[in-house]
């Protein structure tokens, strides 16, 4: 293998990591996002640097993410068993706000008119109560055929998680009488009870999925017609790499794509560094994504909404996001008081001081005011900022509130900071987690601007800004594997618990995660991991307990008990010996171990590190003459102490006076407190 390309395909821009084998060395670079049609961006920014064959190229993207949030999917016919197709729609019994009169149910993402019903009926036993009326499912399936305006069908039957085969045939049946519209089913989605979810899901995937294929397809084709790539792999809201085909397959695994890349390179720098637990904060252009890495493995869930009782329940890196990013737009609300986003700039026309036609107020454009980012060094310098429009579009909220351009300028950036430390503590104090336990990991072009400001906030002692902070996500997709996560309800109890049962259903999902990487052409250094969900009787919420065996007998059910009310007391700080405990899901996880890169040390300092000049910076405190360091010119070991940028191509770092620095061998940026005697 001669080169790895890692491309994250972001908002406002498309970042590009190359590694060449054979030299050991890095190569970043980004260009400009092109939202219409994403695969302009990524074919631009390979006719910028690469002039040979690339071996491996790994992408993240948001073009599902964008489909759904913005709502721009397909028409979907929803079929599902008799009774049952007001369920979307009923959803859940919580509100989002208890007491707000106004508040209404976010809507699903089909219509009612184009739900179907099917009579047939299996029982949660795996009993088939009354069997499928084909002959009604061919008549419903040339309806909806003769419809123009539906363009994917979503398949969700009663208790279908225990029993597909109605699932697997109604499937045969609409892909036979609608050849040309794409089918889900929920069996291949979401084994899992509560229909509501599953049934949601199911909606999302036959949603997205013309949208996501026509997009990967035509990428597809126009790499072809490069002919530079041998293999082409998307990133999975897992953080697991998938091909295109398993990605237009099921292509609701790439509703989180995007963000997965800079988890998977957390989980590298923690492994390099010796820190067990980080906190990441990926603050681009549009949004600030924040997450955990505990015991240095990254969380995962699969409790997600795209609104508040529009639930996707599929395996991904637990990442929170915000609308919080270098282009988040400044505004006066109707009480006079000044606010910071979910509004972005985006990349077109961006913030005021890009000059491409943005003319509203960003933290951009508050940074640059502040003197935090060197107008005439940004991107590397291939770009310029005029400081003059960015002090215009401050000065029209500075003018509402009645304050200079300067104090708008850090009170957004103080709002931006606060809306982060908000993010972080649903990551980490909301479980239980104590920041001063944490080192906050910064990237994103933004990321590094902020990180001091916010480990102040946020109580964090310690940071680390990584090498080509820009670019990092999309370096995380290089050091990323293949990965396929199944799960399957099982219900049962330890007072009636079915080891035969348990143990088939197991040996079930590793053979298909197995079989699932072979088809993607994944054979070889396959992991199997393997854990159940669990709870006390009567409880709403599991727990998952990982095991290390491959069938269930005598010892290990014994086993699993205790290690259900060890894991219940580690996160609750209780548990109930003799208390009845529910099996509810069974997880399996396959891992198939692809190559990573060797990154070199850096060379070691020989001296003091000396600044190649100073600007005047505005602080919390006030203005503060600030010594400038170039990143390409810092050695390992070189270390001093704040206020202090460190500038380079795509990001700078802003270090408070409170804090020291410090680089180690790979040329990361470590931040810790200035001890004070």
């Amino acid at each position: 293998m001669t080169r790895i390309l890692g491309i994250d395909v972001g908002g406002t821009f498309t970042d590009f990591v190359s590694y060449d084998s054979k030299t050991q060395e890095l190569e970043v670079w980004k260009t400009s996002s092109t939202p219409d049609d994403p695969s302009d961006g990524i074919l631009n920014g390979m006719a910028q640097k690469l002039s040979e064959q690339v071996e491996y190229m790994r992408f993240g993207t948001t073009v599902a993410t964008n489909a759904i949030l913005e709502r721009k999917g397909s028409t979907v016919a929803f079929v599902t068993t008799q009774g049952f197709k007001d369920v979307p729609f009923i959803q859940r019994g919580k509100r989002k706000s208890h007491y707000d009169i106004t508040w209404i149910k976010s809507k699903p993402l089909v219509k009612r008119r184009d739900c179907y019903e099917i009579d047939e009926r299996i029982t949660p036993r795996e009993g088939v109560y009354k069997p499928l009326n084909e002959a009604q499912a061919r008549t419903v399936a040339k309806s909806i055929n003769s419809d123009p305006g539906i363009e994917a069908i979503a398949i969700c039957l009663l208790c279908s998680y225990v029993f597909p085969e109605h699932e697997r045939r109604l499937k045969a049946i609409f892909e036979e009488e609608c050849p040309t519209k794409p089918v889900s089913i929920s069996y291949e989605l979401l084994p899992k009870w509560k229909e509501h979810e599953r049934s949601s899901t199911t909606i999302a995937d036959a949603y997205i999925k013309p949208i996501v294929s026509q997009n990967l397809l035509r990428l597809q084709d126009r790499l072809n017609e490069a002919g530079d790539i041998k293999k082409v792999a998307v990133i999975k809201s897992n953080g697991g790499e998938t091909t295109l085909e398993g990605a237009r397959q099921y292509p609701i695994h790439l509703s989180l794509s995007g963000p997965t890349g800079g988890v998977i390179g957390a989980k590298y720098i923690a492994g390099l560094s010796g820190v067990g637990n980080l906190v990441t904060l990926d603050m681009g252009g549009t949004s600030t994504d924040v997450s955990t890495i505990v015991g240095a493995r990254e969380s995962f869930t699969t409790s997600y909404e795209i609104e508040f009782g529009v639930p996707i329940q599929i395996p991904m890196l637990d990442i929170r996001t915000m609308g919080a990013g270098g282009g988040s737009i400044a505004w006066i609300d109707k009480g006079g008081m000044l606010r910071v986003g979910p509004q972005s700039a985006g990349a077109q026309p961006g913030p005021a001081c890009y000059s491409r036609g943005g003319q509203e107020p960003t933290v951009t454009d508050a940074n640059v005011v502040l003197g935090r980012i060197n107008p005439s060094n940004f991107l590397g310098g291939t770009m310029s900022l005029d400081v003059d429009a960015a002090k215009n579009a401050i000065k029209s909220v500075a003018d509402q509130i009645e304050v200079s351009i300067d104090e708008a300028a850090i009170g957004i950036v103080q709002i931006a900071n606060n809306n982060m430390v908000g993010a972080l503590r649903m990551v980490l104090t909301e479980r239980g987690l104590d920041p001063r336990d944490f080192t906050l990991l910064a990237f994103g072009g933004a990321g590094p601007v902020h990180i001091t400001d916010v480990m102040h906030s946020a109580s964090i002692p310690s940071g680390i800004v990584p090498n080509f902070p820009g670019q990092f996500s999309a370096f995380g997709f290089i050091m990323t594997d293949a990965r396929v996560d199944l799960e399957r309800t099982a219900p049962m109890t330890s007072k009636a618990f079915n080891a035969e049962h348990a143990s088939r259903v197991l040996s079930d999902l590793v053979t298909e995660a197995k079989q699932s990487l072979s088809t993607q052409g994944y054979q070889e250094n396959i992991e199997i991991y393997r854990s159940l969900e669990m709870r006390y009787f009567g409880q709403n919420h599991e727990l998952e307990v990982a095991v290390e065996f491959d069938s269930f007998d005598e010892q290990t059910i014994l086993d699993v008990w205790k290690q259900f009310h060890s894991v219940h007391k580690t996160r609750y700080n209780f548990d109930i010996p003799g208390e009845t405990i529910e099996l509810i899901s069974i997880k399996v996880t396959a891992v198939s171990l692809t190559p990573k890169p060797n990154l070199l040390e850096i060379e070691k300092s020989t001296g003091t590190v000396i600044s190649e000049g100073t600007r005047l910076v505005r602080y919390d405190s006030g203005h503060i003459e600030t010594p400038i360091y170039s990143r390409e010119l810092l050695k390992a070991g070189d270390s001093f102490n704040g206020p202090a940028i460190i500038e380079e191509g795509a990001s700078v770092t802003i270090i408070r006076p409170e804090y020291e620095v410090k680089i180690d061998l790979y040329g990361n940026i470590l931040i810790g407190e200035i001890a004070t005697k």
